[in-house]
């Protein structure tokens, strides 16, 4: 069976991915680093658990050993704490920016090899919607995922010999656990999703979608691409502001 792995798959998206991958017959590596979240999502999934922490290259390398081949690397581990820029220290600048950033390229750098083996691997990276469409307040989340939507196209070109397709999906306005607690106004949430072309906000299952299809051959001659799967929110400026104004 091929063999995929899903880094931040304990919860929230990554575990949407991780249920995907294992309906599309992928053998699924459930890394996390909550390590009891992980071992759940695994029995989810049938799958196995992996504490990883991808800021660590020891943690990653680990990871990596225990892996004879491998089809997929899903870099879905992420965080944001948000705060104006104003507010943004160098700690958690760093700390931002390590998990969404550096974490991806410690994964990538560290599960190539396993990826490069038969006929060649995919990496799908999860940026987001906000690294096209700056969202005031966010702090360093906006900027850490176009650095990784930049990432994912230099990756495309430079792992492009070893036969590993890049490519990254960009989540929009995505209904989780995280997300759930921020957002507790059912009314204001009504009113958002009637704003979107789509008419509704997403789920993990959508984002899982998408990547299900960059982990399958479908997407054989695709590449270096960032697929915003956010229910037409970053297009939907003009109408949006058409029913603000009544």
């Amino acid at each position: 069976m091929p063999q995929a792995v899903v880094t931040g798959a304990g919860q929230g998206i990554g575990r949407g991915i991780a249920q995907r991958l294992a309906h599309d017959g992928f053998t699924v590596v459930v890394a996390d680093r909550d390590e009891a979240a992980a071992e759940k999502v695994a029995a989810e999934v049938g799958g196995t658990a992996a504490v990883c922490d991808v800021t660590d290259p020891a943690s990653v390398g680990a990871l990596a050993e225990r892996l004879d081949d491998l089809d997929v690397l899903v870099n879905n581990a992420g965080i944001y704490l948000f705060e104006p820029l104003a507010r943004v220290t160098p700690e958690s600048f760093r700390k931002v920016m390590d998990v969404n950033v550096l974490g991806s390229l410690l994964c990538i750098q560290a599960l190539a090899e396993p990826l490069s083996r038969g006929e060649g691997g995919s990496v799908v990276n999860i940026a987001s919607m906000s690294a096209t469409l700056p969202v005031p307040g966010t702090g360093m989340y906006s900027p850490s995922k176009a650095a990784v939507r930049s990432l994912t196209e230099l990756a495309a070109v430079e792992y492009a010999p070893l036969r590993i397709r890049v490519n990254a999906v960009a989540p929009g306005r995505i209904t989780t656990e995280g997300s759930a607690a921020r957002q507790s106004d059912p009314e204001r949430e009504r009113r958002t999703a009637e704003l979107l072309p789509a008419g509704r906000l997403g789920y993990p299952d959508d984002i899982a979608a998408a990547v299900s299809f960059f982990a399958r051959s479908d997407s054989r001659y695709v590449t270096g691409q960032t697929l915003l799967v956010d229910g037409g929110l970053t297009i939907g400026t003009i109408p949006y502001f058409q029913k603000a104004q009544g």
